[in-house]
């Protein structure tokens, strides 16, 4: 036993309040099999969740007996996961559902077709154990240079991306699974990626208001769960990102838009937190500024005990109060009521929903006529060290309508273009050439690639796998979904949408 698993004895606090402290923190740890014995203690002591991520996956099989054996612990125990789907998801070793991402979702533009999906990937966290899902994003995207929101939000219209939103919660909650719309007030307007550093959204309160819509047709939808964003918005509070904010959390949340759920926050390890304040700091002023849990991910357990010390040590000292944490506790044990046992039995979902939407979504600018034998150029960035990314590439896929096709991905900025640049052309030889990027916009290597290639092969088709770019087709995102129906697209096996 560390010295961390209990305080001292002179400085603990009653068993209940000791409770509410451990209800009010989400954790996440290492492994696949057996439960750390750090872990368990905070289990025991009242944990409110865990989060899993795919250092926790192997197989479908491997992740209902780690549920269970969390779950055998404490019986109310919340078992979380991030569940967005397309490239965003932990689960491709568990059999996840093949769905798009939310940005697809919103081109189709078939809010039951949304729900389908959602249903799908409700279903399968159903048969996993897994009861709570920090999804859908609730974000609307404004900002070419925006380096995180992108494909993961149904779009810039909030009025799309609230019907959406509506359809998404309550397939999921028919499931008996608890959504999570997030980040709240909104992420999409930033040019900073809050897992690097502290983002700010400049816009004045009247252009963020749209904003607030997507929110407040998630709360009107019944959401159980919100999660904040590590932003700051001076129009709102230039002091603090909304995680720590009482105007956000409490004027604008709790009062504006009436939500009586959980608030929990976005990781604390992420570095807009982390770097400013630390961890701790940020759960001891993020539950007293109105959160009901705090996330941290990170594996490294002492990180979470750190926090939970520092929320313990903030009520001793009267700096946070018992009934702000009785209150955000008593949140999270009516959630765990409502969404903590798994269903007995878990009815089938439809399968095809996924691709059947991402087929939907494929956009053609130039449609260009069946390319057979083409030489793949895929051009992506290296996996988001805080976001899954399953392995997929557009080669694999257009291989499996087309085995004749050949082809070269590169992922991250070579040292050498000009080699990798002559190497695929030698490999092309006379084939058709596919050119393939994603978000080449924030990424200058992709472009100064593509040009490359475009100006010895003028003829190559042009395919955007993120957000639009000019390219001849666009996929609307990186999910294997999504790839599989581009390919489809290039190969004449599917017509694209004008």
């Amino acid at each position: 036993m560390t010295h961390s698993d209990h305080p001292p004895a002179s400085s603990a606090l009653p068993v209940d309040l000791d409770e509410a402290v451990h209800r009010c923190l989400v954790a996440g740890f290492d492994g696949t099999t057996g439960v750390p014995h750090t872990l368990k203690r905070l289990v025991d002591r009242g944990l409110g969740g865990v989060i899993l991520f795919t250092r926790n996956i192997r197989d479908a099989e491997q992740v209902r007996r780690l549920t269970d054996e969390l779950r055998a612990i404490r019986p109310d125990l919340l078992v979380a996961i991030d569940n967005e789907g397309g490239g965003i998801g932990h689960l491709v070793g568990a059999g996840a559902p093949e769905v798009p991402g939310s940005y697809a979702l919103g081109v189709a533009d078939d809010p039951h077709l949304t729900a389908r999906c959602a249903d799908a990937l409700a279903g399968h966290l159903a048969t996993l154990g897994i009861t709570a899902s920090y999804a859908p994003v609730a974000d609307l995207q404004h900002t070419p240079r925006n380096p995180i929101v992108r494909t993961r939000a149904f779009g810039a219209d909030p009025a799309l991306a609230a019907r959406h939103l509506r359809a998404w919660i309550t397939a999921t909650e028919a499931r008996g699974i608890a959504s999570c719309a997030k980040h709240f007030p909104g992420h999409g307007g930033t040019e900073t990626d809050s897992h690097h550093g502290l983002a700010v959204d400049p816009r004045p309160q009247e252009e963020l208001r749209a904003d607030l819509e997507p929110f407040r047709a998630a709360v009107a939808a019944g959401v159980p769960m919100l999660m904040s964003a590590h932003v700051v918005y001076p129009a709102y509070d230039p002091n603090r990102p909304a995680t720590l904010s009482r105007r956000i959390l409490g004027d604008l949340l709790r009062y504006e838009l009436g939500f009586e759920g959980v608030l929990v926050s976005d990781a604390l390890e992420m570095k807009a937190i982390a770097d400013e304040y630390g961890e701790a700091a940020g759960a001891r002023i993020a539950l007293a500024a109105g959160a009901d849990q705090v996330i941290v991910a990170v594996p490294d357990l002492e990180v979470t005990l750190a926090c939970r010390d520092a929320v313990s040590g903030a009520l001793r000292s009267g700096v946070l109060t018992v009934d702000r944490v009785g209150e955000a506790a008593g949140r999270v044990r009516r959630l765990a009521e409502r969404y903590a046992t798994p269903a007995s039995h878990v009815a089938a979902w439809d399968a095809g929903a996924g691709l059947e939407a991402a087929r939907r979504a494929v956009r053609g600018r130039a449609v260009p006529p069946a390319v057979r034998g083409a030489h793949v150029v895929d051009l992506f960035p290296p996996p988001h060290p805080a976001l899954n990314w399953g392995g997929e590439d557009l080669l694999t896929e257009v291989r499996a309508v087309d085995a004749t096709a050949t082809g070269t991905a590169v992922t991250g900025e070579p040292a050498d273009p000009a080699a990798v640049v002559a190497a695929i052309l030698r490999a092309t030889g006379d084939a058709p050439l596919v050119v393939a990027t994603c978000d080449a916009g924030l990424h200058p290597w992709q472009e100064r690639l593509r040009a490359a290639l475009l100006a010895r092969r003028p003829d190559a088709v042009r395919v955007d796998t993120g957000l639009p770019e000019g390219g001849a087709l666009c996929s609307y995102g990186r999910g294997r979904a999504n790839l599989r129906a581009v390919a489809e697209v290039l190969t004449g096996q599917v017509r694209a949408e004008r």
